[in-house]
This record gives structure tokens, sequence and C-alpha cells, in this order.
């Protein structure tokens, strides 16, 4: 090997390092920022009927003072939003993915709560979906499909 080609071999090798370091720390700080975010759902009522006597609605209310928690009118006049997110940040390991397939997000249960809570204030329940006959726990396929139903209410999606 000609040393054109060992220096053209030396540069890409360092360049991939410093692009996989780069990801790492990219990473590390997108986990950090996720652990402040807000987390909204926008509730077809009006700010009154939301916090009527100036307390966070059920199951919000549980938290105590574990949550922020802020009230304000959706953009064009289409109900209230109301967010959510710990006091204390969520240490970043638990936003990890691993973390968050196995449920040990914290903010998975304020998600959970507050679609709960903008269930209850629309509707007066919480509906949950029936079970799929695919989830019964059988096959592979249907234990998968009952780890994502399970997991879903903590994402917020499925």
């Amino acid at each position: 090997m000609n040393h054109l080609a060992r220096t053209a071999l030396v540069l890409a090798g360092a360049g991939a390092g410093a692009a996989a370091l780069r990801g790492a720390a990219s990473a590390r700080r997108r986990a950090r920022e996720n652990g402040r975010r807000w987390l909204v759902v926008t509730i077809d009522r009006a700010p009154t009927d939301v916090m009527p006597h100036g307390g966070p609605p059920h199951p919000l209310d549980e938290f105590g003072d574990a949550l922020e928690i802020t009230v304000r009118p959706a953009p064009g006049d289409r109900g209230t939003e109301l967010a959510a997110r710990l006091r204390d940040p969520a240490p970043p390991a638990s936003a990890s993915p691993p973390a968050r397939l196995a449920g040990r997000d914290p903010r998975q249960e304020v998600r959970r709560a507050l679609r709960e809570a903008k269930s209850l204030l629309e509707a007066g329940e919480v509906m949950l979906p029936d079970a799929p006959p695919t989830g019964r726990g059988d096959t592979v396929g249907g234990r998968a499909v009952g780890l994502a139903s399970r997991r879903a209410g903590g994402e917020g999606v499925l």
C-alpha cells in the first residue's frame, strides 16, 4: 500500500471516529433537553373547566409537587392546552430507548396521566382499547403485539 492510500485510510478512520464522538455527544444533549420538555395535550374545554379549583385535574393531581403544570388557551381558539413536566428532570439514562422500552422512563407516567386527564375532561371516562386477539402471547408475534400495546400508553403512539 503506498503512502497516499495509507494517508487516505487514516484520514477516513479519523473522520469516522470524530463523527461517532459528535453523534454520541449530540444524543446525550438531546436526552438532557428531552428531560425538560413540556408534554402537552389540547383539551376541548375552557381553561376554567380544566383547572376549576386552581389545582390540576385527576390523575395529574396524584403527582403532587413533582410536576410543573401550565394551562393556556390553545391556538386558534380550539380549547385549552394542558402542559406538564417533571420539576426534577429525568436522568438521561431513563430517556434512552432501552429504558423507554422497559417502561422505566418517568415521563411515560406523565404522558399517560395527561391523556387520561384529557379523556376524563372530554368524555367523562378513560376509554381503553379491547385486548387484540393477537396479543394473547401464544406466539412470538402475539407477545410482540402485547408488548407494543402495553408500552403505547406511556409513549403516546402505537
